[in-house]
């Protein structure tokens, strides 16, 4: 397995992988500094879309259970930019739609802008033949409230492309498959 660089994303992205596709790396929009996304030398910086669920504890009683998780644990938000709380996290979901090909995998890690304020984002793995929005999760790990940004980067992706599986999690029917918007857990 090895890692892809932007040529070869720039390649695969015409057959549909990344839409929409920055294909370079925005810095500045609107004559105003963003958070930069786009193609980087060997990944993707996704952007986040302005459709956020902040965790709340507004039930009280409420257990996070991913067995019989209670959607009342979030408050639904739609905004350009997002203040979560201190030693909270939200869930958000990328701008961009991914199809991955049979042969790619792709790992998201964080962008040091927000974890060098403290914001600590959680991505699992997108396997070869997945595809959705990405729900991301971003944890405030600070005693004070922290800002989000959307339309602007949150994550780098990284793609590594290998062997093709014996079976996808497409031809698996992942259940995650096909995400539109922030999706909670499903059993």
């Amino acid at each position: 397995m090895s890692i892809l660089p932007d040529w070869r994303i720039r390649e695969l992205t015409k057959a549909g992988m990344i839409e929409p596709f920055e294909d370079r790396l925005v810095r500045t929009a609107e004559n105003a500094s963003v958070i930069s996304y786009g193609l980087s030398s060997f990944g993707y910086d996704l952007r986040c879309a302005d459709e956020w669920k902040v965790f709340t504890n507004a039930h009280g009683n409420t257990i996070v259970d991913p067995k019989a998780f209670d959607a009342r644990a979030f408050i639904d938000i739609q905004a350009p930019e997002i203040i979560i709380p201190p030693n909270s996290f939200v869930l958000a979901r990328s701008l961009e739609y991914i199809r991955l090909p049979d042969t790619v995998m792709v790992v998201a890690v964080g962008k040091s802008t927000y974890a060098r304020c403290g914001i600590v984002a959680n991505v699992t793995p997108l396997e070869p033949g997945w595809e959705g929005h990405v729900t991301l999760e971003f944890s405030n790990t600070t005693p004070l409230p922290a800002k989000m940004y959307a339309n602007e980067g949150c994550v780098q992706l990284l793609f590594f492309e290998g062997e093709r599986p014996e079976t996808t999690y497409g031809e698996r029917r992942g259940k995650y498959q096909g995400q539109q918007g922030v999706t909670l857990p499903r059993l």
